[in-house]
């Protein structure tokens, strides 16, 4: 059978023809370039607010900021805007801004965004403390364009619930207090009292960063005096300082460095507090580990529920470099968009490149290929916070600290069912119990000591019967936890162990980047399988020892472990 139309041409191709363009043959009609288009109103307010500020690939995330600050929210013609002014695709922009949590990306059909966003924190010590009845009043009392939704641990625990009224804090949150900041337009951060620059310099301060920058010291002296100390990684991961500095400097130039100041580990706070009392006691330490190793660059990535201190630092750097005590190294405050993953160190460096913050695969190890590809040193805060105090008084200060064979000190996020919680420097290798009863003034009135988390929500859970172990690096992963960033949180014989381990595995079902299965698939279905009266344990011991064994990072291979952990020590609570 002929498949010609009868007017000499392919009939199929003439019917594809005609879908592709609806009226060929009817009448010449006008082509137009696929895809959204720029709208010349919308193209015209993004280039007001970048203004001169680079158009660079790295800093799509910064001016996403700009956009959501300004408007509430990022509307479908401002990311078209913002790709053509980038010179990006659309899909670029658009996948970064849909992964970050504190980005709103609206519907063509959201024409009105909301006015004033509150976030309440549902982690496990906020839960504890009433946030999801608090949650659930303010949805029904609040209304006038102001949108009430759940967040993730903020990183205030120890005023506990919280509450983020725009970018403003009330912390131990009532519905009254809540509503009233709202009303009274309290929605910027209060900048707390900090250490400035000039009391900071009268009681000692820069003078070994400008001791190092005149010759007094050497790289190698300065990293001795690290190795000596015992120092390791605060953040969580525990690797020696000292021999990072090492490695890094032995890499070939030019090096950067990388700050990580995203502590979102469910629980802790330490950063957070050094940083809004003594600013510059960190910036120092910074400088000086920069100096060592000779870094180009310092990129400091802050999360973005830490607003005031992202003020502070804006400020204070300004005020060192007006100074040049930065000397030939130049400082970036690259501020996250609420995604916990941006905690590991590789994604972290994604994100400050101005991506997706997706775990990336090692070897190599950010030492060798880091950021923008350059050898990169990567600390936490703390970790840098100690290293002025560690020079100057010497290694053996430092060692000179430490209970139960352990040495060294820590800071303590402490929580929970504890009368006076907050941050606690005590002796590395501290008991759980004597940091209740030492530092912590006791439990809370009415309840009895029943379980903590050493570490975090991805550090386990134990029972008060293990409460005299001592807690440092390695002395709790024979019991299948770990101390992490020494974030501690109590609980009591008012708490249910399984509402516990419900909540923290929501916690990282949210905040899984998606990127392997075992975390993604393997989270969702854990909390499918937790919210059951009854747990399926066989089903869950082997899901969880899949996430364990094939999950790319740390998130999925650790979040199992509070699960693991009641299902050994709470029996009574899975009744």
């Amino acid at each position: 059978m002929s498949r010609d139309n009868g007017s000499g041409h392919n009939g199929a191709a003439e019917e594809v023809r005609k879908f592709i363009h609806p009226g060929a043959g009817r009448r010449k009609t006008q082509l137009h370039p696929k895809g959204r288009q720029v709208d010349p109103d919308a193209l015209r307010e993004v280039q007001t607010l970048l203004g001169d500020r680079p158009r660079r690939r790295d800093l799509l995330i910064e001016h996403l900021h700009l956009i959501q600050d300004r408007y509430n929210g990022l509307s479908a013609a401002h990311l078209v805007a913002l790709a053509h002014e980038m010179k990006l695709a659309l899909a670029e922009v658009y996948e970064v801004a849909t992964f970050y949590a504190h980005f709103d990306v609206m519907r063509d059909d959201d024409t009105v965004p909301p006015t004033l966003t509150i976030r309440v924190c549902d982690s496990l010590t906020c839960e504890m403390m009433g946030a999801q009845q608090l949650l659930a009043a303010l949805k029904g009392k609040l209304d006038g364009g102001v949108r009430v939704v759940r967040a993730p641990c903020v990183g205030r625990c120890e005023r506990a619930p919280v509450a983020e009224v725009g970018h403003n804090f009330v912390d131990h949150a009532t519905v009254e207090s809540v509503a009233r900041a709202a009303a009274e337009g309290h929605t910027h951060p209060e900048i707390p009292p900090y250490e400035s620059l000039a009391d900071y310099k009268a009681e000692g301060g820069y003078k070994l960063l400008k001791d190092c920058q005149a010759g007094r010291h050497t790289a190698d002296e300065l990293i001795g005096v690290m190795e000596n100390s015992g120092l390791r990684g605060l953040g969580g991961a525990g690797f020696p300082s000292g021999r990072k500095w090492r490695f890094v400097r032995q890499e070939a130039g030019p090096r950067l460095m990388a700050v990580n100041a995203d502590e979102g580990e469910p629980g802790t706070f330490k950063d957070r507090v050094y940083l809004e009392s003594n600013p510059h006691r960190f910036l120092e330490g910074m400088l000086v580990a920069a100096w060592v190793v000779e870094a180009t660059d310092i990129y400091i990535y802050l999360r973005d529920e830490y607003p005031a201190v992202r003020t502070v630092l804006l400020d204070e750097i300004a005020k060192i470099e007006a100074e040049g005590l930065n000397g030939a190294t130049t400082i970036h405050l690259r501020r996250g968009a609420g995604a916990y993953i941006c905690g590991e160190e590789s994604a972290m460096i994604e994100s400050i490149e101005g991506k997706r913050g997706l775990p990336r695969h090692r070897p190599p190890y950010v030492a060798q290929v880091g950021v923008f590809g350059r050898p990169t040193l990567v600390h936490n805060v703390e970790t840098l916070y100690w290293v002025r105090e560690i020079v100057e008084r010497g290694p053996e200060w430092f060692q000179g600290h430490g209970r139960n064979g352990r040495k060294g000190l820590r800071s303590f996020s402490v929580s929970g069912r504890v009368k006076e919680p907050g941050v606690k420097l005590a002796p590395a290798g501290i008991t759980v119990r004597e940091l209740i009863d030492e530092y912590c003034g006791g439990m809370a009135e009415g309840h009895a000591f029943k379980g903590y988390l050493p570490g975090g929500a991805s550090g386990g859970i134990l029972p008060a019967s293990m409460g005299d172990i001592p807690l440092d690096f390695g002395t709790l992963e024979e019991h299948g936890c770990f101390i992490g960033s020494a974030a501690v949180v109590i609980l009591s014989d008012k708490d249910d162990m399984k509402a516990a381990a419900l909540n923290l595995m929501r916690f990282f079902e949210d905040e899984s980047c998606g990127q392997c299965t075992p975390c993604r698939v393997g989270t969702e279905k854990a909390v499918k399988l937790m919210e059951k009266p009854v747990w399926d344990e066989a089903l869950l011991d082997e899901l969880a020892r899949t996430m364990t064994d094939a999950s790319i990072c740390g998130l999925g291979q650790a979040a199992p472990n509070p699960l693991k952990m009641v299902m050994k020590h709470f029996r009574e609570d899975l009744r």
